[in-house]
């Protein structure tokens, strides 16, 4: 069905307020620890740059491969992208295919985390032997990091469904996500903080470029309210390695600065730091955290643990009949039910993208999907579609389009980026699960 912009928000927002966030840009300057630092987009040459789209578009099935976290710290993200991914997939297929041929997901690779980059190394080198022209991935930014180069000087066109660090903004011209910018998260998240009248801030954040970009970001946007980060700021050194597993004397030097808001910015090291602050007589309805660790704990900690804290995940929350939807395609794939839904829409968002630009190109290959992905999300105006079938329809006929997905995100950028996208604010209940209150909407600027 063809909807207007303005009513797909509004199908996003319902029943919740809608609040405009001007974010800008910033660059974590700190590097993973033991990784060396990546330079930013404006300080390297494109690893695309011998890549362009041939003279004859490639007429063969389109492949999708995957790059995501089958094992390691962010593992619960993986059932999520795997259900967008392929109900895409699916819709896309019942509704005539790309080129009047079926799209295909292979090979699906196991991206791991950043305590072992190892395991997307060669994951990268599994996508580039099996010669795909899009692979849908990674989760997570250092891990993109590891392989963006190795992807896309192979002219592969990456497109991340979750990647957050803005120094991937304009890293590569064949580099694409439908995850916004950190800025604005980050921006959505301090807002948050200072609204719920909290002014002093403490971070206890990982040193991985996620965790820090999104600090960076928070920071920027509690002190421009007048809020003060009392601990964990930037360059103050007090970060800590991914994968530590006792935090004792990191929580007591945190609560010793007197905040009245906590943020934890990790991944997996949440199930050993919020332990540790209840130990120590922390107020957690002051907790907040972000898409890494704003997850379901009811397994994880006794009940009531995380009642009243708070945290972001990017993206619309998908309504009932979506997530019944996805639950259905992945309990009939893996013959399990999903537990989260987070990025599942930005995955069947990346996917609608590549198969689009695929059609609008008239060919498979990834030099013509590179070419017209920015022009089938708007970037250049047009009809405004939200299912690929209309979408379809609509170029076939001649139509510029602006494909509108269940992500909400807004056309992309020069940078590759969403234009705007939509945060949601979650809040923790008494059996520590995460209940949507509301979303905000971040334009990048």
């Amino acid at each position: 069905m063809i909807r207007s912009t303005k009513g797909l928000k509004a199908l996003a927002l319902a029943g919740a307020a809608s609040v405009l966030l001007a974010a800008c840009s910033s660059t974590s300057s700190t590097p993973e620890d033991g990784a060396s630092s990546s330079p930013s987009a404006s300080q390297k040459a494109d690893p695309a740059a011998s890549c362009e789209a041939p003279s004859s578009p490639g007429q063969d099935a389109l492949r999708i491969g995957t790059i995501l976290p089958n094992t390691g710290t962010l593992a619960y993200l993986a059932p999520p992208a795997e259900a967008g991914i392929g109900l895409a997939v699916e819709d896309i297929n019942a509704a005539g295919g790309v080129l009047d041929q079926d799209v295909t997901v292979e090979p699906r690779t196991d991206s791991g985390d950043s305590n072992d980059l190892t395991v997307s190394s060669a994951a990268a080198t599994q996508l580039i032997d099996a010669k795909v022209p899009v692979a849908i991935g990674a989760e997570s930014s250092s891990v993109t990091l590891n392989v963006i180069d190795q992807l896309t000087a192979a002219c592969i066109v990456e497109i991340s469904p979750a990647n957050t660090a803005s120094s991937l903004s304009g890293y590569s011209s064949y580099y694409f996500r439908t995850a916004p910018p950190d800025s604005v998260q980050g921006s959505a998240l301090g807002t948050q903080i200072v609204n719920d009248g909290r002014a002093n801030v403490a971070f206890l954040v990982f040193n991985d470029t996620y965790g820090t970009g999104l600090r960076d970001s928070v920071q920027e946007s509690v002190e421009a309210s007048g809020g003060t980060v009392v601990y964990g700021g930037t360059g103050e050194g007090q970060e800590f390695p991914p994968g530590q597993t006792t935090f004792s004397s990191e929580v007591t030097a945190a609560l010793a600065t007197d905040p009245d808001a906590i943020v934890i910015l990790a991944f997996d090291e949440t199930k050993s730091i919020v332990p540790e602050l209840v130990a120590q007589g922390a107020d957690m309805t002051s907790i907040y955290m972000s898409d890494g660790n704003t997850a379901d704990y009811s397994e994880d900690f006794d009940p009531g643990t995380l009642e009243g804290a708070q945290g972001t995940i990017p993206g619309a929350f998908p309504s009932s009949d979506l997530q019944e939807r996805f639950n259905t395609y992945y309990q009939e794939s893996a013959g399990s039910a999903l537990t989260d839904y987070s990025y599942a829409q930005e995955s069947y968002d990346a996917t609608m993208l590549a198969a689009l630009a695929a059609v609008k190109g008239g060919g498979t290959d990834s030099g013509t999907i590179q070419a017209n992905m920015a022009a089938v999300s708007g970037a250049d105006g047009g009809t405004e579609c939200s299912t690929f079938a209309d979408c379809k329809t609509a170029i076939e006929a001649g139509d510029d389009i602006s494909y509108t997905g269940p992500s909400g995100i807004g056309a992309f950028d020069d940078q590759n980026d969403p234009s705007s996208a939509f945060i949601g604010i979650y809040k923790f209940d008494g059996d520590n699960k995460i209940v949507y209150q509301t979303a905000v909407e971040g334009t990048v600027q």
